[in-house]
């Protein structure tokens, strides 16, 4: 596979119809020379077949997973089998729904070619989601910034050298979440600003639950640094409480508090004392939770069930 230079990897979710639409789309985008990596990510009504890819024309594969392990450890494992079957070419990953627009893949693929930039990620103009999906992600993206002390502003739609496509598949942050990986990588990422596209066809199997998961997984990531201002607010209530209270007490010294002040004052300042250490300490078991279980080191070859190769051939 030394004659790749362009890897494009797409999960696949329940949605082989559309695949085949994808894969003309990316050809007509990209040329006949892209190699298209699909990960099925365990689909049992919809499987996608290899013919979506020689369809159109191109050569790739379609990793069959052994079950459904969900759209960021689906990306993981076609980004790590780019980097370890192809790790001299560029990739590119994104959404195979029609969503990442396979045309604005170029865009993001000419970020890359001073050499200044590791990786390209897409930026948002323009959505289509309601109104209350886009008050709360820009509710999410503030708690992101104060808990983390970083902006994500970008999906999973992203251009990457072959040097970065093998610092990200080193990463075992990858399987947890991977925009939050490329932050944490340290690679140089280029913003460009691309619009949202519709999908071909059917709706998304993101429910609000699943998109709440996804948003707690990207701050997991960061459990550390979560952990350290998480640590810090808690100290500082813990010492205006300590503070209230002495004054609450010197007050009743003195005899300015009225009947029944004191012993109310005094409680709540204490309920809250007792919180704060209680938030503390649960802080700090999930986040050695969390790292324990972002450090886990996956063997992508185990995930996978079969691997149809498609040489290519002329679209009819």
């Amino acid at each position: 596979m030394s004659s790749i230079s362009l890897v494009v990897v797409a999960p696949v979710f329940e949605d082989g119809a559309i695949a085949s639409t994808f894969c003309r789309d990316l050809r007509e985008a990209l040329g006949p020379d892209v190699y298209v990596v699909l990960v099925d990510d365990g689909s049992v009504e919809s499987e996608v077949h290899s013919s979506a890819i020689s369809g159109a024309g191109l050569r790739g594969v379609v990793i069959h997973l052994r079950r459904n392990l969900g759209h960021q450890r689906a990306i993981a494992t076609g980004l790590n089998y780019a980097a370890d079957k192809m790790p001299d070419a560029r990739v590119v990953v994104m959404d195979s729904d029609g969503e990442d627009i396979p045309a604005t893949a170029p865009a993001l693929l000419r970020s890359l070619a001073d050499g200044s930039v590791d990786v390209a990620v897409a930026e948002r103009k323009n959505r289509h989601e309601s109104l209350l999906f886009k008050a709360f992600y820009a509710f999410y993206k503030v708690i992101f910034t104060l808990l983390c002390g970083r902006r994500i502003t970008f999906g999973n739609f992203m251009a990457v050298t072959p040097a970065g496509a093998r610092v990200l598949a080193a990463m075992p942050e990858l399987w947890v979440h991977v925009a939050s990986s490329v932050l944490l990588s340290r690679l140089r990422v280029a913003y460009a600003p691309i619009d949202r596209g519709q999908r071909y066809g059917g709706r998304s199997k993101m429910n609000f639950s699943s998109l709440v998961l996804h948003g707690v997984r990207a701050l997991m990531v960061f459990s550390e640094d979560v952990l350290v201002r998480v640590c810090i607010l808690c100290a500082a209530v813990a010492a205006t409480s300590l503070a209230l209270m002495g004054l609450a007490v010197v007050l009743k010294a003195i005899g300015f508090a009225t009947p029944g002040w004191f012993s109310v004052a005094l409680g709540i300042l204490l309920l809250v004392l007792l919180q704060t250490g209680t938030l503390t300490l649960m802080t700090l078991v999930l986040s050695g939770v969390a790292r324990v279980s972002s450090l886990a080191a996956v063997d992508y070859r185990t995930l996978i069930r079969e691997v149809d190769e498609v040489h290519g051939q002329t679209p009819g």
